[in-house]
């Protein structure tokens, strides 16, 4: 049996560092708040105590978004 990526999240995930990205383009958004909504996204799911039964879940999410922060792809840094 072949792995399907989960296409939902990996489209949600595009559309959210789109809008990001659109955001600080046209100076709605400054680079820091940005980058502060994608820590506290980050430190939601890094916090989270796993009583769902999800921990791993969570821990996945949290390190995908610290690689989103490291690797800038939701703010072009100037």
């Amino acid at each position: 049996m072949s792995h399907t990526p989960d296409v939902s999240g990996v489209a949600a995930l595009s559309i959210c560092e789109s809008l990001l990205l659109a955001l600080n383009d046209r100076n709605i958004l400054p680079e820091h708040e940005i980058v502060g909504i994608l820590r506290d996204a980050a430190a939601a799911h890094s916090n989270d105590t796993g009583q769902d039964g999800k921990a791993e879940l969570h821990a996945a999410v949290a390190a995908l978004i610290n690689g989103i922060l490291e690797g800038g792809n939701s703010v072009r840094r100037r």
